[in-house]
């Protein structure tokens, strides 16, 4: 156990474990068509329609084929004859073109520069190999991307989970984010397990999520490559959305830690019409797109902090905000930049790495008076 601890794991599997699987089932098909998926976060895969093929256990007449760099690099083309598999036994794909069986009659695919579903552009960004929709009220986003907005790190709607966003969007009372801030209670009162008690509650987070300020709001909008972190650097050059919409590639490119990628995604997100019409409803349902004035010393301009174990009194996130209220940073590991690492219960490995490098340690009873005097600790 002490090992699986100290290799960790990824948000996506644990470092410690390996699974074993057997080679999958290979089998022959032609492709009858190439279409193309839009997913719910705007990604645009080409999906190969086939002839119907019994493989590992089931009926399969489609097949991923990712994105437009891997359907060039197999030159897969509608009407090839083509090897399919199950990756992990469980997603079906194509494997490789069988070439030999060419009649000349085969056609290539080309993928659309514009949404099949909303018609908008669709772009690459930078080195990244998939394809996305950029407007963000594209129906075939709208449920990932309402859930987005109410996140808690976002606008923090809690009473707008998955299971009430499927059935306000199943009913047609949301078509995109600017429609929360219509409901009714008479609305909310009618849907299944509400009630008039959960319809008010919720339309009270609706309209106290108005005032989360603008880190919140372009956090929310779900713009590719700004998440939390760039949107808070953001706002410490810009006051309002008006602003950063008037910014150009280039002058984003200027601030530190924004490269090009993440300002050609700024500003192809808010030219895109769509999304700046959703701005302006968002606007006019009273939302809140400008930083309100400092109001606290910034007595911890220029600090950077790293946290390790966990906090009586704060989540990490709690924290974390309490510090950057004040003009601190925080990142997630020790370096020779960092001024502090705060050690709450059950420190991990970054303690022993600020001792290492002599970095100033703040016990959690240290970061508490820290925060309540104002005060840089000795």
């Amino acid at each position: 156990l002490s090992a699986h601890e100290r290799l960790g794991a990824t948000s996506h599997h644990p470092r410690w474990a390996v699974a074993y699987k057997y080679p999958p089932t290979r089998k022959s098909t032609k492709i009858k068509n190439i279409t193309v998926h839009v997913g719910r976060t705007g990604k645009l895969t080409p999906i190969a329609v086939l002839e119907t093929v019994h493989l590992a256990g089931t009926e399969v007449s489609r097949a991923s084929l990712h994105n437009e760099d891997e359907v060039a690099r197999k030159d897969v083309r509608v009407g090839d004859t083509v090897l399919v598999e199950k990756a992990g036994e469980i997603i079906p794909q194509v494997v490789k073109v069988i070439k030999v069986k060419r009649t000349g009659n085969e056609k290539k695919f080309e993928m659309p520069k514009k949404c099949p579903v909303c018609g908008s552009e669709a772009k690459r960004f930078g080195d990244e190999v998939a394809r996305k929709c950029i407007n963000a009220q594209c129906p075939a986003q709208v449920k990932q991307r309402l859930e987005h907005w109410g996140h808690r790190n976002a606008m923090n709607i809690k009473g707008l989970g998955p299971k009430l966003l499927d059935k306000l969007v199943e009913q047609g009372k949301v078509h995109k984010i600017s429609e929360i801030y219509t409901l009714s209670k008479k609305e909310l009162a009618h849907i299944e397990r509400m009630g008039q008690k959960s319809a008010q509650n919720l339309l009270e987070e609706i309209e106290e999520s108005k005032d989360q300020g603008l880190a919140r709001v372009l956090y929310g909008l779900g713009i590719d490559y700004v998440g939390q972190h760039i949107a808070r650097v953001l706002t410490e050059h810009y006051n309002s959305i008006e602003d950063i919409m008037n910014a150009s590639q280039q002058e984003l490119e200027r601030i530190e830690e924004i490269g090009g990628k993440i300002a050609e995604s700024i500003v192809s997100f808010l030219k895109e019409e769509k999304n700046r019409k959703l701005i302006k409803d968002l606007q006019s349902h009273g939302v809140r797109m400008q930083e309100k004035e400092q109001q606290r010393a910034q007595f911890l301009e220029g600090k950077k902090f790293v946290f390790t174990g966990a906090l009586d009194n704060y989540t990490r996130n709690e924290a974390s905000e309490v510090i950057r209220e004040f003009g601190g940073r925080v990142t997630s590991s020790v370096s020779g930049e960092t001024d502090y690492v705060v050690v709450g219960n059950r420190p991990g490995s970054k303690l022993e790495e600020a001792k290492n490098q002599d970095t100033h340690i703040l016990v959690e009873e240290e970061f508490y008076q820290m925060i309540e005097n104002e005060e840089l600790p000795e």
